[in-house]
């Protein structure tokens, strides 16, 4: 008997506060019966979270995937979660290289444009808490929150601070290359949060249409940044595509209030997931 799915958490191998095996034992302890570590272009946490795998967790190893589509001006940028791809696929793993390398160039880069406007704060500490993981924003949401500059890392991310007055563009991977890239490495490709528009702007249906026929499997609806009415039109629209619905928590630790299993995945829609990769197995 399967109960609660989660398939979307994130580790200090990226972006979040607990380290991959802290992860998959908050995990079990949050009554998952299966979670996914999905940190943000890497998979630098899978070792030691299998490693830490509490007996009767499945463990799911993927990636949340930093992309781009270039069909609006400016380009939207948007979030692909892999699911189950090998992670020595050389094309895949040249991308996720040239990602974090990027990520970690983007917030040196932002480092030094906040001390050269007088903050006090050090590349040293910020990588420090990234505990050995790819530097993202909220590493240095955590400098600025020390060095008092803000309470939260929401007010960080606001156009003051890293939202706009300091903020560095990233590289992305287009999305369709994106999908093929995680196709070709025998995984299964979902739409994070593909209606947050709270997040910022939102893509046109029209691409979702074209990126199914390009291989995508599945939208991710039950999520926190969603409405309900954006979640009945994700499943609509999945629906009349034929793609898969997942729904997870996003879970990045304590730089989120989302618990683990807030959002939960349908048996059958992960019995598809499954069935559909080639590239590594599940674990448990």
């Amino acid at each position: 008997m399967m109960t609660d799915i989660d398939l979307h958490c994130h580790s200090t191998a990226s972006d979040g506060t607990l380290t991959p095996a802290e992860l998959v034992r908050a995990g079990a302890a949050a009554g998952l019966a299966v979670m996914a570590i999905t940190d943000h272009d890497t998979t630098g946490g899978w070792a030691d979270a299998a490693a830490a795998r509490p007996d009767g967790l499945r463990l799911v190893r993927g990636a949340e995937l930093s992309c781009r589509w270039h069909g609006a001006e400016p380009s939207i940028p948007l979030h692909l979660l892999a699911y189950l791809f090998d992670p020595a696929e050389p094309v895949l793993a040249a991308e996720l290289l040239r990602l974090r390398v990027d990520r970690e160039q983007r917030g040196e880069k932002i480092v030094e444009n906040l001390r050269a406007a007088g903050v006090p704060i050090t590349w040293d500490e910020v990588r420090g808490y990234a505990a050995g993981g790819s530097v993202g924003r909220p590493h240095i949401a955590q400098a600025l929150i020390r060095a008092g500059l803000v309470t939260t890392t929401s007010e960080a991310f606001a156009s003051d601070w890293l939202g706009a007055r300091f903020l560095v563009p990233k590289s992305d991977l287009d999305v369709f290359e994106a999908v093929a890239a995680v196709r070709a490495a025998g995984g299964v490709a979902v739409f994070a949060h593909p209606r947050a528009t709270k997040r910022g702007r939102v893509v046109p249906d029209e691409l979702i249409v074209e990126l199914a026929d390009a291989g995508l499997f599945g939208l991710e609806a039950d999520h926190e940044d969603h409405s309900p009415a954006e979640r009945a039109e994700i499943r609509a629209l999945a629906e009349r595509l034929g793609l898969v619905v997942t729904g997870s928590s996003d879970f990045h630790g304590s730089h989120k209030t989302v618990r683990l299993g807030a959002f939960t995945t349908d048996p059958a829609a992960y019995e598809k997931i499954v069935s559909a990769a080639t590239g590594v197995p599940v674990l448990g």
